[in-house]
């Protein structure tokens, strides 16, 4: 197999000090080094650039435009939600919106448009009409779809937050939805934190992606399981974090590997962080890529053995 090295983007919003503009925040990222990709977020990182000028700014960086993911929340009549908003003129308003950063994205030659759906929910028994809600997502994403099918549509699930419960909170139902929106150009992203979140095996329900749909991006950062804490890369999980890059490897994921991280809610310098980011994805990487290949670890598997498969990796991490 030959080893995949993807490039690097992060959360533009991590290097944001106050009243910086995105042009300032792509300056501050690229003094990180070894960040050769970025997501810009729709509609808000476009208030005062033009998509021209955007991808100007990312050349002169050095950087290339990963894709774009859209932001509903930071519209208040979005509350009830986007593409599930009982008010079908909410719901046209959304997808007009995403119709819009679909064109900017293209505009700027990009190819991918990543939907989370965090509003998209309800948070009492009897507030919503389940069915209706679910039909109105399925349509929309459909139609947002057919708007550019040159453009890949990812979904980002998590199972909440904003909403106590949201429409695609996890692996199976997102990709349930897929099946049914049924357009070739749709995907799933995967947020290690949001899998976490889930109560999910990362590397498990990659493998699911892989096999039912099409793993567009990965959102790499890690948390402790009770909320999107968007820790530094592996620092609470690297086993897991290595499981997940196996089985990328297996999958033949070429893909860029997106930072979601937050040092904004810590303080933490963001350039420091991001360098750190780097560096533990480069080494759990490399470990991965030899571990895809173990023989020993492949026979320990196809006989479950735990206790086998467990040394064979604590070896490869910490030595013997």
């Amino acid at each position: 197999m030959i080893p995949n090295k993807p490039r690097y983007a992060t959360r533009l919003n991590a290097f944001k000090r106050k009243g910086d503009t995105v042009a300032q925040m792509i300056a501050a990222a690229a003094q990180v080094g070894g960040l050769d990709a970025a997501d810009l977020n729709f509609p808000d990182h476009f208030d005062h650039h033009a998509p021209a000028e955007l991808s100007r700014i990312l050349s002169d960086h050095g950087m290339a435009l990963n894709g774009l993911a859209m932001r509903y929340y930071t519209d208040p009549g979005f509350r009830l939600g986007a593409f599930s908003h009982p008010d079908p003129s909410v719901r046209r308003a959304a997808i007009d919106l995403t119709k819009r950063g679909i064109d900017a994205l293209a505009a700027m030659g990009g190819r991918l448009m990543t939907l989370w759906l965090g509003q998209d929910g309800f948070d009492y028994s009897f507030q919503a009409d389940y069915a209706r809600m679910w039909d109105d997502s399925i349509s929309a994403i459909a139609e947002v779809a057919d708007h550019n099918p040159a453009i890949d549509i990812a979904v980002e699930y998590k199972p909440n937050e904003p909403r106590a419960h949201v429409v695609m909170p996890d692996m199976a139902t997102t990709l349930l939805a897929l099946a049914q929106v049924a357009r070739p150009n749709t995907g799933v992203t995967l947020d290690f934190c949001h899998m976490l979140f889930a109560q999910e095996m990362p590397a498990r329900a990659a493998m699911l992606a892989g096999r039912h749909s099409r793993i567009l991006g990965v959102h790499l950062n890690d948390g402790y399981g009770k909320r999107d804490d968007g820790l530094i890369a592996g620092s609470v999980h690297p086993v897991q974090t290595v499981e997940l890059f196996v089985a990328l490897d297996r999958l033949a994921y070429d893909g860029v590997i997106y930072f979601d991280t937050f040092p904004d809610h810590g303080g933490t310098d963001p350039v420091g962080e991001a360098r750190a980011n780097i560096a533990a994805t480069d080494r759990l990487r490399a470990i991965a890529r030899d571990l895809a290949g173990n023989a020993d670890l492949a026979a320990a598997q196809a006989r479950q053995d735990a206790a086998a498969a467990t040394r064979i990796v604590m070896t490869a991490l910490y030595g013997a």
